[in-house]
């Protein structure tokens, strides 16, 4: 039905996956056990490859290449865009498709660790956002309310306002947990069976089958086969690792219905035995715990034989049981339970030592070199970093650490402002560069953490829309919480 079928314009385009992706969400919610079948042709499709092209394009990841050299200002520049999109449609279509390599990168983690990122050719990116956009509303209907992580309209808050929710529910022991190696350690057959409970359609197996199998062209130039793993950094491989790891998710959440109503938890409380909660962000998350430490401790080995199946293991080091009067580190926050100025006990959240340390070093590292460059120069690096940090914090108890980052930050430009005019007076820098004693050069003012409205978030729980529901394609990838940016919060 695709046959020469002209490119649409990015609008029209956006209409029409939309329509489709309503379609393919409404009829996987009336029939939970449909597998689907011809879904390569909506793949093939002239506006789903517009519209991957377009979520492409406007991440910030199509600046770097992949290992054929081709990045997306290329694409633009030299090759044009509906060129090499109809050359990508005629190699799908003809079955000629074949992705390669990721082209390897490490970057630096907590604890003196690299992490391992694949960077896809652009080609292999617009394909895998295309299968994207037509998978995930398939499988966005078996996906459980606990999962936060890479989901259409879901957010690291979400996921700390439920932790919030629980914790001031009497689930006071917490299972902190971490999967090791989770993105480089999934196990193939274990992903491509779950998508074969929804997929019916063997070129779309296909394609799936050969973004895990295309293999990682290592730093040093050797090609390395791909046994295990969905490379992190990839667009498919956030999907990849919610269908695999849902089988964790189901398992908790048949558990916490059997536990029943209000009245039936109560009862189970007074009988001695634990209810508990799992709330999940890609591989991190916690099991919040009504009952006792055992329990949780209990759960842990559950756990463990849950997740075996799909070839992952929980980290050791990582992995712990608190007790919310103790706190809790989970997606850069501290969670804590203490008393409050009434002296009554609050489960508080704000920003933990470890993301305020992190940015700080980024603000460090921005201001301690490079002073032939202007002052305006500086702070439109300095902006992005600040207001993006406060804007993931501001929903928690954060007011005194913004501004303690204003203060330091504050410090920090002063410091580089004397460094680079050695021989000026303060009365002249002050003069130029700090009216009404902040920094500013031109139009262009320092972003003021000190400023910061703070709020609490609210709890959505299960009323959380989808796309599909609010009429609302989303372009961009779901964010990343900032402990997973580099030199914004270490891991």
């Amino acid at each position: 039905m695709n046959a020469g079928a002209p490119w649409p314009e990015p609008k029209v385009a956006q209409e029409r996956v939309l329509e489709i992706q309503r379609k393919l969400h409404k009829w996987a919610s009336d029939d939970q056990d449909r597998r689907f079948s011809d879904l390569y042709n909506l793949v093939c499709d002239p506006a789903t490859l517009m519209v991957a092209w377009t979520r492409v394009r406007a991440n910030r990841g199509s600046r770097s290449a992949g290992v054929d050299g081709q990045s997306a200002a290329y694409v633009e520049q030299v090759l044009g865009v509906q060129r090499f999109l109809t050359d990508l449609r005629q190699e799908l279509r003809s079955g000629s498709y074949r992705p390669l390599p990721v082209k390897e990168r490490k970057i630096p983690k907590r604890g003196g660790k690299l992490r391992r990122l694949g960077i896809a050719t652009v080609r292999d990116r617009v394909v895998q956002a295309a299968v994207k956009l037509v998978l995930e509303p398939i499988f966005e209907v078996d996906f459980q309310p606990c999962s936060y992580g890479f989901r259409p309209g879901r957010r690291a808050q979400d996921a700390i306002a439920e932790v919030h929710f629980f914790t001031t529910h009497s689930y006071e022991w917490i299972v902190e947990a971490d999967i090791e190696a989770c993105f480089d350690r999934l196990d193939h057959v274990a992903i491509m069976d779950r998508v074969r409970a929804r997929i019916a359609d063997k070129r779309v197996l296909g394609l799936v089958k050969a973004f895990l199998k295309a293999g990682i062209m290592s730093e040093h130039g050797g090609h390395e086969a791909q046994l295990t793993g969905t490379p992190q950094g990839g667009i498919l491989s956030p999907l990849m690792s919610n269908i695999a790891l849902s089988a964790l998710d189901q398992h908790y959440a048949r558990a916490w219905e059997a536990m029943g109503d209000t009245t039936a938890r109560a009862k189970r409380r007074r009988h001695g035995e634990a209810n508990y909660r799992l709330i999940r962000y890609a591989d991190d998350f916690v099991i919040c715990v009504a009952g006792d430490r055992m329990h949780a401790e209990a759960l842990v080995a559950e756990t463990e034989q849950v997740i075996r199946p799909l070839g992952l293991t929980l980290s050791q080091e990582k992995t712990r049981i608190s007790h919310i009067d103790e706190g809790i580190e989970f997606l850069g926050w501290r969670i804590k339970r203490q008393r409050g100025r009434d002296r009554r006990p609050h489960v508080y959240t704000y920003p933990s030592k470890r993301s305020l340390q992190a940015v700080m070093a980024k603000v460090k590292q921005i201001t301690r070199s490079d002073y032939n460059q202007p002052l305006g120069q500086l702070l439109h690096r300095l902006n992005p970093v600040l207001r993006g940090w406060c804007a993931y914090f501001r929903n928690g108890v954060s007011s005194r650490t913004f501004n303690y980052l204003r203060a330091y930050t504050w410090r920090r430009i002063v410091r580089w402002l004397r460094r680079k005019h050695r021989k000026a007076s303060w009365r002249w820098l002050r003069r130029r560069y700090l009216p009404g004693w902040w920094p500013t050069h031109g139009h262009v003012v320092l972003f003021n953490p000190g400023g910061v409205r703070t709020t609490r978030y609210r709890y959505r729980g299960k009323n959380i829309p989808t796309p599909w529901q609010t009429g609302k394609l989303a372009l961009r990838e779901p964010s990343l919480p900032l402990e997973r940016l580099e030199g914004l919060i270490a891991r």
